[in-house]
């Protein structure tokens, strides 16, 4: 996959579902290690014991979609999607700045629904495009997913709460 560096981040060249995948995967990755990261630095041990729950889990995520990656259906993997990123150019995370060191639960909480909202408009509005069934299929599973994963994370982020 082609990067081209873009006002100083890095914006990955998107051309086919494939490449969705292979950046949603990415994401979640760059977010684990992000979240892992700050979990030590941040003074609030509520926050520390989110930054550590939510890094697994975006670990887990990691996996999921790998495995979506290398056992979807070709067809749909291989079905352009350049149309929607040329106007919405995905930006890549070049690097954690430990924003998350300096956040409380409710922020980080805030911080994560928001970013994972944006892959799952993203997977929404490429699954009502899509041309092939079994590419619309792929793009509603993996909206489900992150859903179904970002409410799982928010009950757990409230439990903590409780604690």
């Amino acid at each position: 996959i082609e990067e081209i560096i873009h006002s100083g981040e890095k914006v990955m060249q998107i051309e086919t579902l494939k490449d969705v995948l292979h950046w949603t995967r990415e994401f979640h990755q760059h977010l684990s290690q992000c979240l892992s990261h700050c979990a030590d630095k941040n003074m609030d041990e509520r926050a520390r014991m989110i930054l550590a729950y939510l890094s697994d889990h975006e670990k887990a995520l990691t996996k999921v979609v790998s495995g979506f990656e290398t056992s979807g259906d070709e067809h749909a993997l291989n079905t352009w999607c350049y149309e929607y990123v040329a106007k919405h150019p995905i930006v890549r995370h070049a690097h954690c700045d430990a924003p998350f060191a300096e956040l409380d639960a409710t922020q980080i909480m805030e911080v994560i629904v928001d970013q994972h909202q944006q892959v799952i408009e993203l997977y929404r509005y490429l699954a009502s495009r899509a041309d092939i069934p079994s590419a619309k299929e792929l793009m509603e599973s993996l909206r489900s997913l992150e859903e179904h994963e970002m409410m799982r994370m928010a009950q757990s982020a409230n439990r903590f709460g409780d604690l």
